[in-house]
């Protein structure tokens, strides 16, 4: 399969380059944003991309944004390269992997639902017996699913830099307390209504990342959408609590790399040919079991 890591266009300008995204403006009011086949971990971009990535990020989170559209707005205008204004009208890289979207102020917040107690969550909890200021029942396992599902936000870190979590009073701070209230809300709200889905279809949803932004004085949803980069996907058969889990999501990525000798600063290693590919057929797997389809790069 052919990767995209990296893409400029003619006369198009990019604002921003991301771990994974490339952003462009498309005008005064619109982005471009082009999903790559880049992979991080651990906060580090790495070296070898992950085939078919982009597109699957790029689709799932289409499929989101239009599943969650009753609960709140988002970002997008178009997905149809014939949609886009020039110079990006009917570029074939572009095809699958990108997106026309509002401009918003985005908010300096990362803002992440967990249902079960796993990653960063679960070393803090062992370590402060909470999580985010939220305070958890002792005697919880690792992977154990939460008696509540709890709002948790981070700041959000440059690139090579770790994000931090953070509790809702200082996360308040931060974008203000009448609206970071909202925002747990209707984060809350987004992760339950596809938690639910996603159970049917065979997969746990064990936590996620949200962003959002501001189109004038309304919250918007945007960046990217319940995709397996900013969420924890397990398979539903199998799922046994006191441990890691099989997942779905580019966890089998950090779990490879946690076997190596490597100090999570950049530069990441290079990826085995092997982790690559199964790495690609998990990504692909997640999109077809959740929206039923099956996969193309279109």
């Amino acid at each position: 399969m052919d990767v995209l890591t990296n893409i400029d266009v003619t006369h198009g300008k990019k604002i921003n380059s991301g771990k994974v995204r490339e952003i462009f403006e498309a005008d005064a009011d619109h982005l471009l944003i082009v999903t790559t086949d880049r992979i991080s971990a651990f906060d580090v971009v790495l070296p070898d991309p992950i085939p078919a990535k982009g597109h699957v990020l790029n689709q799932i989170s289409l499929f989101w944004f239009d599943k969650g559209t009753p609960l709140i707005r988002n970002h997008v205008v178009s997905s149809d390269v014939s949609d886009y204004p020039a110079p990006f009208t009917g570029d074939e890289r572009l095809k699958g992997r990108s997106m026309l979207v509002k401009k918003t102020r985005p908010l300096p917040v990362e803002c992440i639902v967990r249902g079960y107690l796993s990653g960063s969550g679960w070393k803090e909890y062992l370590e402060k017996g909470s999580i985010s200021g939220v305070r958890l029942p002792a005697g919880l396992k690792e992977s154990d699913r939460l008696p509540k599902t709890i709002f948790t936000p981070s700041t959000k870190a440059e690139l090579g830099q770790h994000d931090l979590n953070i509790d809702l009073a200082a996360a308040g701070d931060l974008v203000g307390h009448d609206l970071i209230e909202k925002v747990q809300s209707v984060s809350l709200a987004i992760y339950a209504m596809a938690a639910a889905h996603a159970l049917e279809k065979g997969i746990i949803i064990a936590d996620t990342k949200f962003e959002f932004g501001l189109l004038g004085d309304e919250l918007i949803w945007i960046d990217e959408a319940l995709t397996p980069d900013s969420s924890r996907f397990w398979p539903r058969d199998g799922y046994r609590p006191g441990g890691p889990q099989k997942s779905f999501d580019k966890q089998f990525v950090r779990d490879y790399l946690e076997t190596l000798d490597w100090n999570k600063t950049a530069p990441g290693p290079r990826l085995p040919q092997d982790i690559l590919e199964k790495t690609s057929e998990k990504y692909i797997a997640a999109y077809e079991l959740l929206t039923g389809r099956s996969f193309t790069r279109g």
